[in-house]
């Protein structure tokens, strides 16, 4: 490869480990002493790759039997792989998971042995739908519980509870009740409740979406957009962090786990960032904010476009395309205040003698590319079918890791792949399920409707405030849950009050999806935050509200295209798009500098609150409001300019002989 890089990446640490398990208990699974069974439970997750492979090309049972397949086999493998307790053993599996996985298996059985009986009952169920759909309900709790932790689960609870006892509220909310048979019903032999929309994404494009991200990962795709990072952004002021901004976002676009890419990106960058100069917390901050907005980034946006395109029935290109913008505008926030912060504290970048080189870089491994842009083709030019386009795909990321020698996958690799994809997917597909129960008494109680007039009274049509209103309850649904389900439950329940009032759905959808994952870095409860903290060594809390100052534009952007649609270039000319993009950088670039109160020279808090006022003039797409925007920077360059001329060291006049 010729000149290497000096700065190799460090595989996880037994610490950095604990952190993870700690903040993402997906992580939290079983390594069995015994190899049989060590055996038998890989056999399942390379059997479900391969079950969700052949149906993406030759087509899937019934709609009712391949999402009840696809929810039995995460549930057997969440009770073979997730012990009930953290101090439950990680190497011996008990019987009762066994007879609980079995049980899980039973409940799909029952549906392909008696799916004409279903049919023909038409939502008359006899006593053993009633049975299996119980049991699975209560399965779906208690595995969800394991994964995700008690936030989905009770929140499920609480709503079937609603379903139950709705009759006896007053107010808004009170509905007509329904009996226990009738919810279990619901949620058991109808594509509505636990087998909606939510499962039957998770079951098609999310399942080999995620399964494309294992095989990138055998390929060598993170070590490649560490590298690719690192000869970009290295040498420059503060490029350890800007390094971060960029493979983080990279990676968070792929496998949309925000806590996951914090510490396996962040145990490579956040040391290297402490080692220039940046403050523990603030490092850490820089890691969780780029981690987060991986999932607002095209072309994957962490599989939740994919519900969000499900659920609009529009295409998925239209949903990339729209959300592009924004998410660039999010990311030079977050750069705009990490340059500031180096130019303002001196830091450097790394010595360019420990830095790879761009083009060694991509000749050794820049031909990994091809699966991604080949899928950006099939996305959005060959006009096939998406789950068509991502088996394709990983077929493709196989041949092309065959051409060098470092990036070669053996049949090992292939194997493993298959395993870690369907390891990885459980922790959304029972996400999916569980979430499906909120969904499933929301639809059939109203609730969502009731939510999104009661946010609109609040509002008193007022936009601006139901805006307000909305982003809370975005934040609060989203605190602790995963961002797929944090997605389904705000577009289900919160995404109406804007369309109440004019807003265009993918507009509303795509607003409440930014502030439901932005829960991640809002503290009190800020997960992906208090992961990096765990790993820099710093202060939750303080790496938390670092976090959410860091991607401050991901707070200010969703106003923006909610007032002005071309921000998302929905009907836009080239010459509207054009002005749009330069007034937008423009508004994000002062909105980062008053963050960071620095431009030339430090800023005193009045011109940071006077320049953070002028960067809210560019939401609103109006001529006089833009030229003020444009006299505020003018005011502010040279206040700055003037004070910090006054401030530098005379230098001596040379002295004439």
């Amino acid at each position: 490869m010729g000149k290497r890089s000096t700065i190799e990446e460090p595989q996880m640490t037994k610490e950095q480990q604990e952190v993870l398990e700690k903040y993402d208990a997906e992580s939290r699974f079983r390594t069995f002493s015994n190899k049989t069974v060590a055996i038998i439970v890989s056999i399942i997750a390379i059997s479900l790759s391969l079950y969700h492979m052949y149906t993406s090309y030759f087509g899937t049972p019934a709609t009712l039997q391949h999402r009840s397949l696809h929810v039995a086999a995460v549930l057997a493998l969440i009770f073979l792989l997730y012990p009930p307790f953290k101090k439950a053993s990680r190497t011996k599996l008990p019987w009762y998971d066994v007879i609980f996985a079995l049980m899980a298996v039973s409940t799909s059985v029952y549906i392909f042995v008696d799916y004409l009986g279903i049919v023909n009952r038409g939502g008359l169920p006899n006593n053993f739908d009633l049975f299996f759909g119980a049991m699975l309900v209560l399965l779906i709790l208690e595995a969800s519980r394991r994964v995700t932790g008690w936030g989905l689960p009770t929140m499920a609870v609480l709503f079937f509870l609603y379903g139950l006892y709705g009759r006896e509220l007053s107010g808004i909310f009170r509905h007509r009740g329904y009996t226990w048979d009738e919810l279990v019903n619901f949620m058991y032999v109808t594509t509505e409740g636990v087998f909606g929309t939510a499962i039957g994404v998770s079951a098609t494009y999310i399942f080999l979406f995620i399964l494309f991200g294992a095989f990138l990962s055998k390929s060598g795709m993170g070590q490649f957009f560490n590298d690719m990072a690192l000869a970009i952004a290295g040498k420059t002021r503060g490029g350890p962090a800007k390094v971060s901004v960029i493979a983080s976002g990279f990676l968070g676009s792929i496998n949309g786990a925000a806590v996951a890419n914090v510490v396996t990106t962040g145990s490579f960058t956040i040391p290297l960032m402490k080692k220039i100069g940046y403050s523990r917390n603030f490092a850490g901050a820089v890691e969780a904010a780029a981690s987060v907005g991986g999932q607002i980034l095209p072309p994957i946006m962490g599989a939740a476009a994919f519900i969000m395109a499900e659920t609009l029935g529009i295409p998925y290109s239209q949903i990339a395309l729209a959300a592009l913008l924004p998410a660039l505008l999010f990311y030079l926030g977050i750069i705009v205040q990490i340059h500031l912060r180096a130019t303002k504290e001196g830091l450097k970048g790394i010595s360019k003698d420990n830095l790879p080189r761009v083009m060694e870089v991509l000749k050794e491994r820049g031909h990994l590319l091809i699966p991604l842009m080949f899928l950006m083709y099939m996305l959005f030019f060959s006009g096939r079918t998406i789950i068509y386009a991502a088996l394709l795909t990983i077929v493709i990321t196989v041949i092309v890791a065959m051409l060098r020698k470092t990036t070669r996958m053996s049949l090992r690799d292939i194997i493993d792949a298959l395993e870690q994809g369907a390891r990885t997917s459980v922790g959304v597909a029972i996400a999916c399920a569980c979430v499906g129960i909120v969904v499933g008494v929301a639809t059939m109680t109203g609730f969502g409707l009731k939510l999104a007039n009661g946010i609109v009274t609040l509002g008193g049509e007022s936009l601006f405030l139901t805006l307000v209103f909305t982003m809370i309850a975005c934040i609060v649904l989203g605190m602790g849950l995963p961002s797929i389900p944090t997605y389904i439950i705000t577009a289900t329940m919160a995404a109406p009050a804007l369309i109440t009032l004019g807003i265009e759905p993918l507009v509303a959808h795509l607003f409440v999806f930014y502030f439901g994952i932005f829960a991640n870095i809002t503290p009190p409860v800020a997960l992906a935050a208090f992961a990096a903290a765990g790993i820099s060594g710093g202060d939750q809390m303080k790496t938390g509200f670092l976090s959410m100052k860091l991607a401050i534009a991901g707070f200010i952007v969703p106003y923006m295209f909610v007032y002005n649609n071309s921000l998302l270039l929905i009907d836009t000319t080239f010459g509207e798009g054009v002005l749009v993009v330069v007034t937008a950088v423009t508004g994000v670039v002062m909105l980062g500098t008053a963050a960071e109160g620095y431009l030339l020279t430090t800023m005193n808090p009045v011109l940071r609150l006077f320049l953070f006022g002028g960067s809210l003039l560019f939401m609103n797409p109006n001529l006089i409001l833009d030229l003020a925007g444009f006299a505020i920077i003018a005011v502010v360059v040279l206040i700055q300019w003037q004070k910090e001329k006054k401030n530098r060291p005379i230098q001596p006049n040379s002295i004439e002989m």
